[in-house]
């Protein structure tokens, strides 16, 4: 009997014990119940948002360039002298004929008028020998002298004539060497540092340059694009309009070279644009933005460069619907410049996008539009700076 009962206490105690379980997971299931129906819904996200829109647009490929001088040319003596005279000041512009340089002309004039007088030297031998040799032809009709005499004279005259063109060579060569002691500017443009100062002796040919000369009006601006446009580039070179861009400032140029070859490592090709330059605004050596107006491209689809965010997966942008619940849509971008992105698929005209704002969103997130500034102005408050940046 006293087994009997304790095996009831105990079938009693695991019913009273599972009882208790029960109640405690149902009192635990009626707390997470109310605490889930009491949460808060998350409030919407402020955001600023812009309108895409329908407008034609410049077809353009941007490249960084370089300033290059249009011709430049190193000053080299052609005869060996003294340095007597430098007739311009560094960074001087020059026309093409002035003198640059004046080396000691004193040997040369020596060597030109020696070579004259062997001229008139020659001549006169020259003309004797002629003389004589006329008389020898009378003479060896009457054979008062013989055949070889005869010759003899003939071929002295002839050797004595060869001399004097030789020595009128020689002083059309002196009066080269003379003219070159006066050290003229080959083409009209602007100097560089005097390497070689008054006083020194220079060789012919020599290796350093006097002067660099550089032409500025027009110049040059090169630069390299994506081998895919060589086909747009070649079709346009004369008419293609180039913009070179520095420090706010605009220059318009045209395309004139397209290289023959592109660059195998960097699939590159390089071209040229001519710039008036008239201002001098362009300087060698300068880097400056290039822009190549292909073309204009009709209907594009635009939106801010705010908009555009960048993801692993490509650009995408968020799209506000009309519930004001937005959308992460990814788009292909063709171009975009600092403010405005020109989109070639993922986005249609009118449709909004948020430019500012984008951090704390995430699909289907509910958003609150606020009004940008400079549309507050219209209403009758003042625009703010950022809005204006803002602004498409």
């Amino acid at each position: 009997m006293a087994g009997r009962g304790a095996q009831r206490w105990r079938r009693v105690g695991r019913i009273a014990t599972a009882a208790a379980i029960s109640a405690l997971a149902l009192i635990a299931c009626g707390r997470g119940g109310s605490k889930g129906s009491s949460a808060a819904p998350r409030p919407p996200v402020p955001v600023v948002v812009a309108e895409a829109r329908q407008e034609d647009v410049p077809d353009e490929l941007a490249a960084v360039g370089s300033v290059q001088p249009f011709v430049t040319v190193s000053i080299r003596p052609l005869v060996t002298g003294e340095i007597v005279g430098v007739f311009f000041a560094e960074g001087d512009e020059v026309r093409e004929g002035q003198r640059l340089f004046q080396i000691d002309p004193g040997p040369y004039e020596a060597a030109l008028a020696q070579a004259r007088a062997a001229v008139i030297r020659a001549r006169d031998q020259a003309a004797n020998a002629r003389a004589d040799a006329r008389r020898y032809a009378e003479l060896v009709k009457r054979e008062y002298v013989t055949r070889q005499q005869y010759e003899a004279a003939l071929a002295n005259a002839s050797a004595l004539a060869a001399d004097v063109s030789g020595l009128e060579a020689a002083v059309r060569r002196a009066e080269l060497d003379l003219a070159h002691c006066r050290i003229e500017a080959p083409i009209a443009g602007r100097t560089g540092a005097v390497l070689v100062q008054r006083g020194n002796v220079v060789q012919a040919n020599q290796q350093g340059a006097l002067v660099v000369v550089s032409q500025l009006r027009p110049i040059y601006v090169g630069f390299t694009v994506p081998e895919e446009h060589v086909g747009a580039l070649r079709a346009g070179v004369g008419r293609l309009r180039v913009v070179a861009t520095r420090g706010g400032k605009q220059e318009q140029g045209t395309l004139t070279f397209v290289n023959n070859t592109v660059d195998p490592a960097a699939g590159t090709i390089l071209a040229k644009g001519t710039f008036e330059n008239l201002g001098e605004a362009l300087w060698p050596g300068q880097f400056v933005d290039v822009r190549v107006v292909l073309g204009v491209q009709r209907g594009a689809v635009v939106a801010p460069a705010a908009a555009i965010v960048s993801g692993q997966a490509g650009p995408y942008v968020y799209v506000v619907g009309a519930d004001d619940t937005v959308e992460q849509r990814p788009v292909k971008v063709a171009h975009a410049t600092a403010r405005e992105a020109v989109i070639a698929s993922g986005l249609r005209p009118g449709e909004r996008v948020v430019v500012d704002g984008q951090l704390g969103l995430v699909p289907k997130a509910r958003v609150a539009v606020k009004t940008a500034p400079a549309q507050a102005g219209q209403a009758g408050g003042e625009p703010g700076p950022r809005a204006q940046a803002r602004t498409p």
